[in-house]
Parts: structure tokens; sequence; C-alpha cells
């Protein structure tokens, strides 16, 4: 017999996964506590026994999120080396642009969501972030205001450009969009 405490945090894990591709897929105004709670196989009862609001775990899917994204640059860096960076933006503009907003990076497709949020859940917000710009600069050249500079503008560039990918119908430009993206971020690290 599992442990009770075991049940417990897979309940929990479970929700937070159903409700990460819930808020992502529809956002923080368009997904319900039912319908969270549905997609995870539990009751809303179940979901307000971990989370005191929808609120409150939108915040725990902000951190676990944008964490996971500090998590893949940081692995990507030990992985790739110098061509980590190019990586990034091939995986960001290729398989993050064209899988299933449910399934999509928290930076591009939530962002926007917490910019409508109360203090605590931008300030959470902001942590994390300043994790992920930390992260990108620690891999690139240059003095640390321009490392800091040039992951700020990238990071922009690949989430506004997803973003911009993703909300076109015509595929051709999308493709468009994110061939001009690479471009420009390909550029910002030749010194």
């Amino acid at each position: 017999m599992a442990h009770p405490t075991g049940k417990k945090e897979e309940s929990r894990l479970k929700i937070l996964q159903a409700a990460g591709r819930g808020f992502r897929r529809a956002g923080f105004g368009g997904a319900g506590v039912d319908g969270l709670a549905k997609e995870a196989g539990v009751t809303s009862g179940a979901f307000y026994a971990h989370f005191k609001s929808k609120a409150d775990a939108f915040r725990e899917i902000i951190n676990i999120g944008l964490s996971n994204f500090k998590n893949s640059i940081e692995k990507l860096r030990a992985e790739f080396g110098e061509k980590w960076r190019v990586t990034l933006i091939d995986i960001y503009l290729g398989d993050r642009r064209t899988c299933d907003l449910a399934d999509s990076c928290a930076l591009q497709s939530l962002s926007i969501e917490v910019a409508r949020g109360d203090d605590e859940l931008r300030a959470s917000y902001e942590e994390q972030l300043r994790l992920i710009i930390a992260a990108v600069a620690d891999g690139l050249e240059g003095k640390p205001k321009q490392r800091r500079e040039e992951a700020i503008t990238l990071l922009a560039l690949l989430t506004g450009g997803v973003t911009l990918a993703r909300a076109v119908h015509d595929p051709a430009l999308s493709v468009e969009i994110a061939q001009a993206i690479r471009k420009t971020a390909i550029k910002l690290g030749e010194h």
C-alpha cells in the first residue's frame, strides 16, 4: 500500500501538470477550477485540498514552468558547449513554436497572463525571470552588463517571435517570422 503522503504528492503533481496544460492552453481567465480538476481526473474539492485558490495554483505553475526553462538552458549549456545558444534558438523557434499550446514554454505562453496578475504573482515571476536571465547571460561572452543585455534581448526575441508566429493563421508567415527572428537572434552573438 502506498504511503498517504506519496498519494497526496502524486495527486498534487497530477493537478499541477493538468493545470499547467490548461493555463497554457486557455489562459488564467479561460481555465476554471472545475475544468482543471476534470483534466487532472480529480474533483474540484481535491483541487482545493492542494491549493487555496486558482491564483495559488497559477503562481506555482509559473514558478515550475520558469524554473524548468532555466534548468533546460543550463542543460543545453552543459551538453552543447559553445553551440548551446544556437541550439536554444532552433528548439525555441522550432519545436516550442509548433508544439501544442498546452505543452508550450511557460515564458512565452503565460507572461501576458502574469502582466495582468497581482503584485505577488508578478514578484514571483520576476524572481524566476531574473534567474533565467542570469542562466542565459552566464553562457554568453563579453562584459557582465553586455551579457545581461544580450540575454534579455535574446529572451525577448524568442518569446515575442514565438508569440507572433503562433498567432498567425498562415503557416508560411509563421515560418517567415521564425526565420527572421532566428537570423537576428544568431547575429546577437556575433561581436
